[in-house]
């Protein structure tokens, strides 16, 4: 196959494919989202249990213009994988793409996961399957419904945009946000990018793009992660 012209121009949206081709593309995308899974679980046990992990965290949390830093470089970082991974050119340039995002969330996970480690070390597989648990659940809900989530878009833009800020001001001016009512809020709106990622593997996505898709889920899926390992931590202080 011709990797520099790598799109098809034959491929369908999965919704208008014939039901083989429709299949195959789903269960590429799903085989996709389980290895990047699988692999951020391997960077994240590796890198946690690095000499960079406690560096990193105690540089974060004596600096907290380190932490914004750190919060920027990875939104540029994901907003270039997720590019690559939507190339029409090149099936290479996708994988790279998925493979950067890959590592940007294990880095950006490490502080979090030794912190969890050291104080709640329970709290890591818990969160794990409370993870993927709800996530089983809204991938059901999404495939039995076939309802067309798109209108979360821009709902979820808004809110992602609004908690972004709140973010952002704690940082600048060293306010604390209500930790669990704050992870509480984000574990829903996960559920809404998991239900709304899903709704576009049925209706959006191309054939093809089984790399952007996995991505995509994989987005939603780590970013309800992190926010479980920091609402259950929460719960877990406020019972000591």
């Amino acid at each position: 196959m011709d990797q520099t012209a790598y799109r098809n121009p034959y491929s369908l949206i999965a919704a208008e494919a014939p039901i083989d081709e429709r299949a195959s593309f789903i269960r590429n995308t799903y085989i996709h989202l389980a290895g990047a899974i699988g692999v951020f679980g391997v960077l994240c046990a590796i890198l946690v249990n690095s000499p960079l992990a406690p560096m990193m965290t105690s540089l974060i949390q004596s600096n907290r213009w380190t932490w914004l830093l750190f919060l920027f470089g990875f939104m540029g970082v994901s907003y270039v994988a997720d590019s690559w991974a939507r190339s029409d050119t090149s099936k290479q340039m996708q994988y790279v793409g998925l493979s950067l995002y890959i590592v940007a969330e294990a880095i950006i996970f490490t502080p979090l996961l030794f912190i969890a480690h050291n104080l709640a070390p329970q709290v890591i597989p818990m969160a794990g399957v409370l993870t993927i648990a709800l996530f089983l659940a809204l991938t059901a809900v999404a495939f039995i419904t076939r309802k067309d989530f798109s209108f979360l878009g821009g709902i979820l833009s808004m809110a992602f945009f609004v908690g972004f800020g709140l973010i952002l001001c704690s940082i600048l001016f060293g306010f604390e946000l209500p930790s669990m009512l704050f992870s509480g809020v984000f574990i829903l709106l996960a559920g809404g990018a998991i239900l709304y990622n899903t709704s576009n593997i049925i209706h959006v996505y191309r054939t093809d793009q089984y790399v952007a898709a996995s991505l995509g889920l994989f987005a939603a899926v780590a970013l309800m992660f992190w926010y479980m390992i920091q609402f259950l931590l929460s719960f877990s202080s406020s019972r000591d």
